[in-house]
């Protein structure tokens, strides 16, 4: 081979190699594009998500918000009626005579309110006097010496009710409890 002949064919090398990281840095600059774009649409992706669930926190709060606003309007909506009755019984306690017929009346507006508080899970906590003392239930405000021998530790008397709601302790009640 003569010199012309190995400068003309390292020409034509350099020429193909030109050619082949020519097509290589456009093959990369695609991928490197395509990637750019598989991260830009995982980018708004996750914008539109993190979006998406920020209105889902927010409109859950606001719809707990006004479900227990309705719930109070509710169990106010029913009550109304047993507050008109109480307004009559009073009305009545000022101008009849006959205190038999107003403590009738008075105990009908009592049992329409117990009941209108028992149809929305209200239930008062019974019989506890002579029952041992259960502090998840009640609270002993004091002790006093036990009567009797089979009185101790156990609820001598009431001073103020307890009550669940729907089972679970809404007020504790009240009690004394013997030593």
């Amino acid at each position: 081979m003569t010199n012309g002949q190995e400068n003309d064919f390292q020409d034509e090398n350099l020429e193909n190699l030109d050619q082949t990281s020519a097509q290589g840095s456009t093959e990369e600059l695609s991928l490197e594009e395509k990637l750019q774009n598989e991260l830009a649409n995982a980018n708004d992706k996750y914008t539109r998500l993190f979006a998406e669930f920020d209105n889902y926190k927010k409109r859950t709060s606001k719809e707990k918000v006004e479900l227990i606003q309705s719930a109070s309007k509710d169990v106010l909506n029913k009550l109304l009626p047993v507050l008109d009755d109480f307004d009559r019984a009073l009305a009545a306690m000022q101008t009849t005579q006959e205190v038999e017929a107003v403590k009738e009346g008075v105990e009908l507006v009592n049992q329409k309110f117990r009941k209108t508080l028992t149809q929305e899970g209200l239930k008062e906590m019974e019989n506890l006097i002579g029952q041992p003392f259960d502090p998840e239930f009640q609270e002993a405000i004091t002790a006093i010496p036990a009567p009797t021998e089979d009185l101790k530790n156990k609820v001598i008397d009431v001073v103020e009710k307890g009550y669940f709601l729907n089972d679970k302790v809404v007020r504790f009640a009240k009690v004394v409890i013997g030593q």
